[in-house]
């Protein structure tokens, strides 16, 4: 029987507002660039393909360990957009990277404070482990949050990310529970699933967008299947 819900944070619980390549035009605009929201889309599709190669370029392996760490990965990130847009600004750059570090620009997903009620409800406990900055637990505070999740394993916090299994073990010896009993939730197979498995989780993939159909891992859409999904373990 589960009595503990680890959830993912980015992708799964929150996620840029009013979408990415809403926030990212809105800045180019701003200074005066033309771009659009579907510009913004179509280099995100064709980079999509290439972000692994991309990633390692950045000569950053854990970009959310620290702060330094973090600015170079991200702000290599958004250079090679903007490259694609055709705009080379480095004010462009920061702005860019201050915008996606504040938990302003950050909002939940509409299903997920009624899942968060409804597993409560239940009876289930709820913790979090996420690939993220510190400054996560900050955003948790101004998403109300805050008293939510325990425990809390960030790996900016800790010092490993996904998919290390280290950071599971490390919520599962904190939550002081037997790894059968938990699950863990979260919107990618090799960052989520895979490692929480591999510490003897339960794992299930939430797929927002259909993009793993047909994938060996159980699956959901959104999280108001949840609580149904639950009561069948």
């Amino acid at each position: 029987m589960i009595e503990l819900v680890f959830f993912d944070a980015g992708d799964t619980l929150l996620r840029p507002h009013p979408s990415f390549e809403e926030l990212f035009a809105s800045v180019c605009a701003s200074s005066g660039y033309e771009v659009d929201p579907p510009d913004v889309v179509r280099v995100r599709e064709r980079l999509a393909p290439h972000l692994i190669d991309i990633a390692e370029a950045t000569g950053v392996e854990n970009p959310s360990l620290s702060a330094e760490a973090s600015l170079s990965f991200w702000s290599f990130l958004y250079r090679r957009f903007l490259a694609e847009l055709g705009i080379d600004d480095e004010n462009l750059v920061a702005e860019l990277f201050a915008l996606f570090s504040n938990s302003a620009s950050y909002q939940l997903f509409d299903d997920v404070k009624p899942a968060v009620d409804a597993l409560t409800a239940g009876g289930y406990r709820l913790g979090l482990i996420s690939n993220f900055e510190t400054w996560l637990e900050d955003m948790l505070v101004d998403l109300e949050l805050e008293d939510v999740f325990d425990p809390v394993v960030i790996s900016g916090r800790e010092g490993i990310e996904k998919p290390d299994p280290a950071l599971y073990r490390i919520a599962v010896e904190r939550a002081g529970i037997d790894p059968s009993r938990a699950l863990h939730v979260g919107d990618s197979p090799q960052m989520d699933v895979e490692p929480a498995l591999a510490v003897g989780l339960q794992a299930v993939l939430l797929d927002r967008s259909d993009r793993y159909a047909g994938g060996p891992y159980p699956s959901i859409a959104s999280l108001a299947e949840l609580p149904t999904l639950l009561a069948r373990l």
